[in-house]
């Protein structure tokens, strides 16, 4: 017996075997290594049930390929991740967020840098759809975070071209190149989610989309005061290997966990206030630069400024480092450094 499966109008036939269908789309590079669910016609029409758009409408052009990734084809790798058709408008909207002229996909796409793309969801739907927010947030066992996550990196391969080691030139990669979606845990924040932060109403339902790197561990178990945990933060944001310090642009996240939020917030720290202690704080010794860095700084005054030769060099500028919250019970936090060339998008995503 032969399955039939559609993708992007066009159709292959395979034998109906899970395993001759893993092998035969492994083998044609559609897959992210692990196995998926078969994009056939009935269950691609399901997922397109989830939004009321055309099939075939061009949602964006995905560089370095420059191919039009439609509905259908957006859908199609959806049903290959695993998602929910409820799951489609976050993903169709975050394909539209990563094709922004800012958020530089061609770069993200073949840099030698680890970064993979981290969804943010804020909003009504976040519940909605029960993206988690809580313990173990960025970690295995909810199924809108994994399978969302995961069908953008196959949009961005399948459809934009980002082949590991052909066009996606990372050096080591990163397993947020399998799949990297949250919620930010809103109501455990003291202050203002992201979206309003950004401008948009607390009904608003929007994804953010970041280059970033796996989130780094901070680890405060015996700090009882805002400023503890944030010196700890700042101690270990401060590294000489990241892109954002290196080179002075992007947005280098500070993900803090409920409990560490609920200390700073109780001393009365605000966000803007954060941000000023970690600008301040979160600086290396230049002496710990390579010379080379430091060389390479001295060519471009017009972006390092006041810190070429700075004793201290800021991780980042101020208005660039983002405060979010996410996860459950537990004195940690996480620094999340970003690609650098690369600037955020947060859209609204349409029901």
């Amino acid at each position: 017996m032969m399955n039939t499966f559609k993708l992007d109008s066009e159709q292959i036939r395979v034998k109906d075997s899970i395993e001759d269908i893993y092998n035969t789309f492994y083998e044609r590079g559609w897959t992210d290594g692990l196995p998926v669910i078969p994009p056939t016609e009935e269950r691609v029409r399901w997922m397109l049930s989830g939004c009321n758009r055309n099939a075939q409408e061009v949602v964006a052009v995905l560089p370095p390929r420059q191919a039009e990734a439609t509905v259908e084809s957006i859908a199609i790798n959806a049903v290959m991740a695993g998602c929910k058709p409820d799951y489609l408008p976050v993903i169709i909207t975050a394909v539209e967020a990563i094709t922004e002229e800012k958020f530089r996909l061609l770069g993200v796409q073949t840099t030698t840098h680890p970064c993979g793309v981290l969804l943010v969801v804020n909003g009504p739907i976040a519940r909605k759809l029960e993206i988690n927010s809580e313990g173990n947030s960025f970690g295995p066992g909810i199924r809108a975070n994994a399978t969302m996550g995961r069908a953008l990196n196959l949009i961005m391969v399948n459809i934009g071209g980002g082949v590991p080691r052909q066009i996606d030139k990372s050096t080591q990669g990163s397993p947020a190149k399998y799949t990297y979606c949250i919620a930010e845990n809103e109501s455990a924040s003291p202050w203002q989610p992201l979206h309003v932060e950004r401008g948009f109403h607390p009904e608003d339902s929007t994804v953010t989309v970041f280059a970033a790197e796996c989130p780094h561990n901070i680890n405060d178990h015996d700090s009882t005061t805002g400023e503890g945990i944030l010196k700890t933060a700042a101690a270990t944001m401060a590294t000489a290997g990241n892109n954002n310090l290196i080179f002075f642009e992007g947005e280098p996240i500070l993900m803090l966990g409920p409990e560490h939020a609920a200390t700073i917030a109780g001393d009365g720290f605000s966000k803007n206030q954060i941000k000023d202690f970690i600008f301040q704080h979160a600086r290396v010794p230049l002496k710990a630069i390579s010379k080379g860095h430091v060389e390479y700084r001295r060519k471009w005054p017009d972006r390092y400024g006041q810190y070429i030769d700075s004793e201290l060099i800021p991780l980042a500028r101020r208005e660039d480092i983002v405060v979010m919250v996410t996860g459950g019970p537990g004195k940690h936090s996480c620094f999340i450094p970003t690609f650098g060339l690369s600037d955020s998008v947060t859209k609204v995503i349409k029901i």
